[in-house]
């Protein structure tokens, strides 16, 4: 079992819609389809940000998944709609890719790049159809990375002498800076770091 109580909030509403997605199709499996739809329609993360400027929306992903889907055998309805075997290694990459890029959290961009090292899912196929590699898909997540990074920094003041911060307040802030990124925001801001604070709270109870 993975520390869910890493994910980042989006993230988390992520896994909520790739499941409601799939209750919705009456599937009885949740898909590494179902998850690709979910981060697109979770429109504020990191994720979609990237995948629009790739030039993806949500109707040519919809659209993809069922032309993929054409032709295989239906699945029967099940009360319990479970993540696939797939699903499950691509949360395993996520995790991966998180800590290759030094967070300490997972987000939406982390499941985004899960999808595409995976790369044999029904996913990969539609994201390859409409033309994001996993090149061009790290390169946009880096780039929007960067510039939430370098807004967050440019009206820093110059750091006092003094006491430095906690390990806790860091893991706060680098928390608040991985919202105000998924948001899209210009800088970290006061609702960044209240939403942050009281994800590590809640973590800790």
């Amino acid at each position: 079992m993975y520390p869910f109580e890493r994910f980042t909030e989006r993230a988390k509403k992520v896994l909520a819609l790739a499941q409601e997605e799939a209750e919705a199709a009456h599937h009885g499996y949740i898909g590494t389809e179902h998850l690709l739809i979910a981060l697109v329609r979770e429109a504020n993360g990191l994720a979609a940000l990237a995948l629009t400027n790739l030039g993806v929306h949500l109707d040519p992903v919809r659209e993809g998944v069922q032309v993929v889907l054409t032709g295989e055998a239906p699945t029967q309805p099940s009360r319990t709609v479970a993540p696939t075997v797939r699903v499950k290694r691509v949360v395993e990459i996520a995790f991966e890719e998180a800590r290759g890029m030094g967070n300490n959290y997972v987000g939406t961009e982390h499941l985004l790049l899960g999808l595409l090292i995976e790369g044999e899912g029904v996913a990969a196929r539609v994201l390859g159809d409409l033309g994001v590699s996993l090149d061009t898909a790290r390169a946009e997540i880096g780039r929007l990375r960067r510039a939430g990074s370098r807004a967050g920094t440019q009206r820093e003041p110059r750091q006092p002498r003094g006491p430095a911060p906690s390990r806790k307040v860091i893991e706060v802030v680098e928390r608040a800076r991985a919202l105000a990124a998924e948001a899209g925001a210009p800088e970290i801001g006061m609702e960044h770091l209240e939403q942050a604070l009281a994800e590590w709270r809640a973590e800790r109870q």
